[in-house]
């Protein structure tokens, strides 16, 4: 690879439905120059394909939530592994904490749906020693570094 395989390559990272002529005219090599470059990069697969990015179903009409759950604590019987275990089997749920002060337990919900969401809810909801559920459902995300 030279010069201008890296200039046609950045060019395509950035918009790949650019035309093979405004590509030559930027690059400033001849249209059958591009093609024949472009030609021989997707043959030794440096160029691996072209695609759209596409919205995923939750970004255009999902649901994100928090659910906070508190326990009676005051039974033998109250393990909160063992219902990070079943919570761990529900689809939808992102991610389970342990967490100190009023609350035991935060989960991070994202599902397509608030018909989905009541249904982990629900499911929640029939534990035996879970005392108070308090759904706080995302409104805008400011910004999100992971």
């Amino acid at each position: 690879m030279d010069k201008f395989d890296t200039q046609i390559l950045n060019i395509l990272r950035v918009d790949a439905r650019r035309t093979v002529s405004e590509i030559a005219r930027d690059v400033s090599l001849s249209r059958s120059a591009v093609t024949a470059r472009i030609r021989k990069m997707e043959q030794d697969k440096v160029i691996l394909g072209y695609h759209a990015d596409i919205a995923e179903e939750e970004t255009v009409q999902g649901v994100t939530a928090y659910l906070a759950l508190k326990f009676d604590t005051s039974s033998n019987g109250h393990h909160c592994e063992s219902y990070a275990a079943d919570i761990y089997t529900l689809d939808g749920v992102k991610w389970c904490h342990a967490i100190s002060g009023e609350t035991d337990m935060m989960l991070y919900v994202e599902v397509p749906n608030m018909a989905r969401l009541n249904e982990i809810r629900e499911h929640i909801q029939a534990y035996p020693e879970l005392i108070h559920l308090i759904t706080h459902t995302v409104l805008t995300e400011f910004f999100n570094t992971k």
